[in-house]
């Protein structure tokens, strides 16, 4: 209390309790741990049958569900290089989950896209990750917790849209 100064902010009234919030780096920090944690918990409640590397994973879940990419696009966009992209794609190939077809542009060129099973599998562990938090959210949370869950997913949302 500033008793010089009663319009300093020491003296206002705080209903809204904003004095008290975090600051945007710390803000940052708990929303990329939190994600990151629910995204490997994710991962790590829901069935591999083909014992999926991460990145066999997300090639998958890059060409679904109709997109055609060069492997060297692939590897581009997870990072990894064009040799490691190459075990990736034939593993993948080898469980029948994506084909190989010619470009149209560059005939020297392959294009990468999902095999029928490649999208039923992308189908089937999505499928799996939502049942499994839907019966989480329903088992942990009462429904104000939604209701804040669904605003801040909206502001999420916000955050990440171009």
């Amino acid at each position: 209390m500033n008793p010089k100064n009663p319009t300093s902010p020491a003296n206002r009234p705080d209903p809204a309790g904003l004095a008290n919030l975090p600051t945007d780096a710390e803000l940052a920090a708990g929303l990329r741990t939190t994600i990151g944690r629910l995204v490997k918990l994710l991962r790590r409640e829901t069935r591999n049958d083909a014992q999926l590397s991460l990145t066999e994973r997300a090639t998958l879940g890059l060409l679904y569900p109709d997109n055609r990419l060069a492997p060297s696009d692939i590897a581009r966009i997870e990072k990894v290089t064009t040799q490691s992209m190459s075990q990736v794609i034939n593993q993948l190939a080898e469980l029948t989950y994506i084909e190989r077809t010619p470009s149209g542009d560059d005939k020297r060129k392959v294009l990468l896209s999902l095999t029928p099973a490649g999208r039923s599998y992308v189908e089937q562990l999505r499928q799996d990750k939502q049942e499994w938090l839907a019966a989480a959210l329903q088992e942990k949370t009462t429904p104000q917790e939604k209701a804040t869950l669904a605003a801040a997913l909206a502001i999420i949302n916000k955050l990440i849209d171009e």
